[in-house]
């Protein structure tokens, strides 16, 4: 039982981690990035370039993937959302427009890198297990799940009490508003893109690090989840994401472990279900009216 705790833990702070990008853009501009789970993968072949091909350790290769990931989500901005922006039809535009995005980055990747799966060396972090009792769990594990709480906990204080994080709320409350006091709307929208895409790409390294698999198509399996989690933890809420991220991994292991890993997406999603149909808002939603 100990085990199954730990284990869904650290496939929760995963889920949380990406899903706490999704939820970053939405909450501002109620708009699904859907070139995140592309913005995972590259970064993960980022830093999967960097350990390989020029020797850099693990620490410089995930500040570079980060720095990737990044400016992807800068691109993603100009290209993918700001020329569509002011359409009548802004929300279905830009999904179609982040899919096509997301559709793009996969195929360098399959021109670059090929449809193989690819694999961080065994040296890349050190391989250390530690035991509490009857669980054990490795550095890696440690280091992502410690990593995924700083990181979403500062991504809160963030947008709680710093200027930009004030800055970011009033876009989000009212965007004409925002404009009439002064905030410079297309920086704060800017800003949030590359967080978001940032904090994607970390969790993409992670991902391929810890299962020690690099693939073009490596989004697809977290999208979804990501996608899960955010409507679990209630569409906008940074601790929302992070509660329903370890709640989704929680269920997931205790699936696998009762009734065996074929079952494992079906009961998470049951579980899903169940809760939106007892809070269809999700755990930390609230109702909100909202002014463009």
């Amino acid at each position: 039982m100990a085990q199954q705790i730990v284990n869904g833990i650290f496939a929760g702070s995963i889920y949380a981690l990406f899903a706490v990008g999704y939820t970053l853009v939405f909450g501002i501009l109620d708009i699904l990035n859907l070139a995140h789970q592309a913005v995972f993968m590259m970064a993960a072949f980022a830093a999967l370039q960097a350990v390989l091909k020029w020797k850099w350790n693990f620490g410089p290769a995930l500040l570079f993937a980060t720095a990737i990931a990044g400016v992807l989500g800068i691109l993603i901005y100009y290209i993918a959302y700001r020329p569509l922006r002011r359409r009548p039809d802004t929300y279905f535009s830009t999904l179609i427009s982040t899919i096509a995005f997301a559709a793009i980055l996969e195929a360098l990747a399959l021109r670059w890198y090929g449809a193989r799966t690819s694999r961080f060396p065994l040296n890349t972090f050190p391989d250390h297990t530690f035991h509490i009792g009857s669980a054990a769990f490795t550095l890696l594990q440690a280091v992502i799940v410690a990593g995924a709480l700083v990181l979403t906990l500062g991504l809160q204080a963030l947008v709680r009490y710093t200027r930009l994080g004030k800055a970011m709320r009033a876009v989000a409350e009212n965007e004409r508003a925002a404009r009439v006091l002064g905030i410079d709307v297309e920086r704060v929208v800017l800003v949030s893109f590359a967080i978001s895409s940032a904090l994607g790409g970390i969790a993409g390294v992670m991902y391929g690090l810890v299962y020690n698999s690099v693939a073009p198509g490596m989004g697809h399996a977290v999208e979804l989840k990501g996608l899960s989690v955010i409507v679990l933890g209630g569409m906008g809420s940074i601790p929302g994401a992070v509660l329903g991220g370890f709640l989704l991994g929680l269920v997931e292991v205790a699936s696998v472990a009762q009734l065996g890993s074929n079952t494992r997406d079906a009961v998470a999603f049951i579980v899903l279900f169940a809760i939106l149909l007892l809070r269809p808002r999700g755990l930390f939603g609230r109702r909100l009216v909202r002014e463009v």
